[in-house]
């Protein structure tokens, strides 16, 4: 928020982007006390805004009367202008693909680019190690939270698990439930929310409740206040709650077919528990047989809470993906170094580029003439322009 005050402050505009409208909406509702104060103009915009309340926030961004604006995916819309973008926030970035985050930096001339997340994409934390992004880590928890337990369960043991619910819910925890999919599929024999919330609605009756992304958003947003407020004690879910929900007070998280979710979503998933004063627990499930790289995975979960120990192992399961491109994993696109072989040659040779790019930032000399050939043969002449994508 000071950042963005900063940004307002001279003169320009702020841009706050969120992956889902949950969490946008709950951005809004810490910002805008602050911002009100201070006198800043904010506006959130979201696919639900329709009509004149749309029109009259497009409007205000197009002639600066709008300071800040939170919002989804819809910020980067064709019918979106901003007066002055001088500032745009990305958080949970690793939700968003490259041609999303150079989206909503066109709606301005070059705006500076904050970009946030708990668990750095491989792609992201090779362009740190390379020197093309700043990085700020915040290493500690907020006061009072407690560490989180892992576990790791087979699926056979899930009356096990059920019983420990039951007592759990009489002591007046609150529980999620994470299946993969929403509903059924002929393809992917995976147990669905809505199958999940069906088997379990008659052992907990009203003290279940179900939520997932094809829900209407009055829907979701009435599953949620349910939650909070205690009226039910388990929340069966999609990873629609992945970024965004807080409630304090929930200390289970129990992840069905945990070996169909990435290191990122596993940890992101966690972090819904343990944000308050007492003791939480996660409870990974998963299907025999698992695979080497399931194994690792769940392996590092219950190991560390570190989201950039997570990211460095993601790194080293999924690969790099194209620094100087959009996969944001998978196999590197580089012909002659990787990050895990070539650490200690890294801190020389971006020097060597920062010196090459203060002297001649358009490579016009006869050396940055030869550079932009190697770009163009090795088909980055892209490069550059996709590399502020972070």
């Amino acid at each position: 928020l000071l950042a963005m005050a900063r940004a307002v402050e001279a003169d320009g505009q702020a841009a706050l982007m969120a992956p889902t409208e949950i969490l946008a909406r709950q951005h809004l509702a810490t910002i805008a006390p602050l911002a009100d104060r201070a006198g800043l103009r904010v506006a959130i915009l979201t696919g639900r805004e329709k009509g004149r309340e749309r029109t009259e926030t497009l409007a205000g961004l197009a002639n600066g009367e709008i300071d800040i604006v939170v919002g989804t995916h819809a910020l980067f819309q064709e019918t979106v202008m901003f007066h002055d973008l001088v500032l745009a926030v990305i958080d949970e970035q690793h939700r968003f693909g490259v041609h999303q985050r150079l989206a909503i930096t066109a709606k301005g001339d070059a705006p500076d680019m904050l970009v946030m997340t708990a668990t750095p994409i491989p792609r992201t934390l090779v362009l740190t190690a390379f020197g093309d992004m700043d990085v700020s880590k915040l290493t500690e928890k907020p006061a009072g939270r407690q560490p989180i337990r892992t576990v790791t369960l087979p699926l056979e043991r899930l009356d096990e698990l059920v019983g420990r619910m039951r007592d759990a819910v009489a002591d007046g925890q609150k529980i999620y439930w994470i299946c993969p999919l929403v509903e059924e599929s002929e393809e992917i024999k995976l147990m669905s929310a809505e199958d999940r919330f069906a088997s379990l609605k008659p052992l907990f009756g009203d003290r279940i409740g179900l939520v997932h992304g094809r829900m209407k958003g009055a829907e979701k947003d009435e599953a949620m206040r349910a939650f909070k407020a205690g009226e039910t004690r388990i929340l069966i879910a999609t990873t629609v709650i992945e970024v965004g929900v807080d409630v304090p007070d929930a200390t289970i998280m129990v992840i069905e077919h945990a070996e169909r979710f990435g290191l990122a979503q596993l940890h992101q998933l966690r972090g819904r528990v343990g944000r308050g004063e007492k003791p939480s627990s996660c409870v990974l499930l998963y299907k025999d047989p698992l695979g080497e790289t399931a194994t690792r995975r769940l392996s590092v979960m219950r190991e560390t809470e570190d989201g950039f120990r997570i990211a460095e192992e993601d790194l080293k399961l999924r690969g790099e993906g194209e620094l100087l491109g959009t996969r944001q994993s998978g196999t590197p696109g580089f012909q002659v170094a990787r990050i895990e072989a070539h650490a200690d040659l890294l801190e020389a040779a971006r020097d060597d580029a920062r010196l090459i790019l203060s002297r001649d930032p358009e490579l016009q000399s006869e050396r940055g003439a030869a550079l932009r050939m190697l770009l163009y043969l090795f088909g980055r002449d892209e490069a550059v322009r996709l590399l502020r994508a972070g």
